[in-house]
């Protein structure tokens, strides 16, 4: 049974940074690692993901440029480094694994473990 437990998130103001923390144990089935995020009203959407195996990552194009999905073995943590963030970036963040790969984009109800959700929220 994997768990992931999540940390960071809060309020910012548009075009300042914020770094989400998910720290995975547990069995290590986890081939495919990402962030997803729920503004209200709207379903959950894939944010970033990271293929453990071989680093490959896949960022939504809103994103791109602005986030970095990135982890730490030593840590078993995985990260979300966001900049220049934007209103439309506030949502509920979740991190997720699943034991498969990801390459082909899986939706949010392909994967097997979730961490407990932080709140992004920015300011214009």
């Amino acid at each position: 049974q994997v768990q992931l437990v999540q940390s960071g998130g809060g309020s910012v103001q548009a075009g300042g940074s914020l770094t989400l923390s998910c720290v995975a144990s547990g069995y290590d089935n986890r081939a495919c690692m990402g962030w997803f995020r729920q503004a209200s009203g709207n379903e959950r959407e894939v944010v970033a993901l990271l293929e453990t195996g071989g680093g490959s990552t896949f960022y939504v194009d809103p994103v791109k440029g602005r986030f970095a999905i990135f982890r730490d073995n030593a840590k078993s943590t995985l990260y979300l480094q966001m900049n220049s963030l934007k209103p439309e970036d506030t949502a509920m963040y979740y991190c997720a694994a699943m034991g498969s790969r990801c390459y082909w984009i899986p939706p949010a109800s392909l994967y097997s473990y979730w961490g407990q959700g932080t709140q992004v929220t920015v300011s214009s």
